[in-house]
């Protein structure tokens, strides 16, 4: 189905919504896992990995924990595919590294990026809001085969910065940090727990349901929703 919105401007979830889950699970993980050993080892003096590393000890209750054993809850955590800051903060190191490298090249569905050029073109504020952490958005952003997407966007919000996905208050800091009014925010994510909370924050939401995705067949609640981004349509309305 279609849908047309009269809004300021976009927040993009990326796993699901922009990006193949697949891709994050069968390239992205594995990737991270093979380097959180010398992460740990040589750069545990580096600000944010040390305060990461802080976070991991806090989050499981372990303040003695070693870099064994902060690798070992890592990869845990990888395992349930769980959203902790930590992990997504070390995550995001390492990927940015590999993008720089070149090892790594982000995945978007076709469909994606020129309906970003075309809403930016149209005036239209487009932000990102993932569980991936700010690093990781950037580089995964900035290196894609259509070359560097970055310049499309404004703000980008993690859990860190914005806080969880299913919390409402998570979408009023990002309203207030953008400077626009909840109900001129549209956001689109593929899982109806964020889609949720960012409607009880007042903003305007579409559930993008994409073939083949982990959570296409649980459908989007009542949110409205579009099999691509093709079949939305959004701007703003004169006066």
């Amino acid at each position: 189905m279609s849908a047309r919105f009269d809004v300021d401007a976009v927040v993009l979830d990326i796993e699901g919504t922009t990006s193949a889950t697949g891709f994050v699970v069968d390239v992205l993980y594995p990737y991270s896992r093979s380097r959180f050993a010398p992460l740990l080892t040589e750069r545990a003096a580096e600000p944010a990995v040390a305060r990461a590393v802080a976070q991991v000890r806090e989050l499981t209750g372990e303040p003695d924990a070693d870099a064994v054993r902060i690798e070992k809850t890592l990869n845990a955590w990888l395992d349930e595919d769980r959203k902790a800051t930590p992990l997504k903060t070390l995550q995001g190191i390492v990927w940015a590294e590999g993008f720089a490298r070149g090892d790594l090249v982000a995945h978007f569905f076709d469909d994606v990026v020129p309906a970003l050029r075309s809403w930016h073109a149209a005036g239209l504020g487009l932000h990102v809001y993932s569980s991936g952490s700010v690093v990781a958005q950037r580089a995964w952003f900035s290196s894609t085969p259509w070359g560097d997407l970055l310049p499309l966007l404004g703000g980008l919000y993690d859990t860190e910065n914005a806080g969880p996905k299913r919390e409402p208050e998570s979408y009023r800091r990002i309203a207030a940090a953008t400077g626009v009014a909840p109900k001129r925010l549209l956001f689109l994510s593929d899982r109806p727990g964020e889609l949720d909370a960012a409607r009880e924050a007042g903003w305007r939401t579409v559930g993008v349901r994409r073939p083949g995705e982990p959570y296409e067949a649980g459908g989007v609640g009542d949110h409205p929703e579009v099999r691509t981004f093709d079949e939305i349509t959004v701007g703003r309305v004169a006066g």
